[in-house]
């Protein structure tokens, strides 16, 4: 499993921006991001608990993130899982300005953690191939 998260998060870096895609009712909704970490062989991602992402993973947890990089794309969809604390989300914010001056006790704003389980992850190239393949 180590191997496959570290080839997500090399790919991911590569890219830098990302899309997460999530549901809402019935409609698609999809918006980028940027924050991602890997820790523990784990990925972990990054949303506003103040925001509608966040309000649409509670309640259908099945997301897909897509990320570019050159004619290759990476698809990792699965289920969000959030962390029940923010002990992470804390330590994180702690050491990225940015982020600072969204999530304070100013906006009240709080970042929640989340990474994917029952996961798999494609890179597949512009026709569509899977040429990795990885299950989490």
């Amino acid at each position: 499993m180590a191997e496959g998260a570290e080839r997500i998060d090399e790919f991911m870096n590569e890219a830098g921006v990302f899309f997460l895609a999530t549901v809402d009712g019935d409609k698609p909704k999809n918006r980028p991001l940027g924050f991602h970490l890997l820790k523990d062989d784990k990925l972990y991602f990054g949303v506003g608990n103040h925001k509608d992402v966040f309000k649409q993973m509670e309640a259908n947890p099945y997301v897909e993130i897509v990320a570019l990089v050159e004619t290759d794309f990476l698809r990792y969809y699965g289920k969000a899982v959030f962390e029940e604390t923010y002990d992470m989300a804390d330590a994180i914010v702690a050491g990225n300005e940015f982020l600072q001056g969204i999530y304070n006790d100013e906006t009240g704003f709080k970042m929640a953690i989340f990474h994917l389980e029952e996961a798999t992850a494609e890179i597949r190239d512009v026709t569509g191939k899977i040429n990795e393949s990885y299950n989490f």
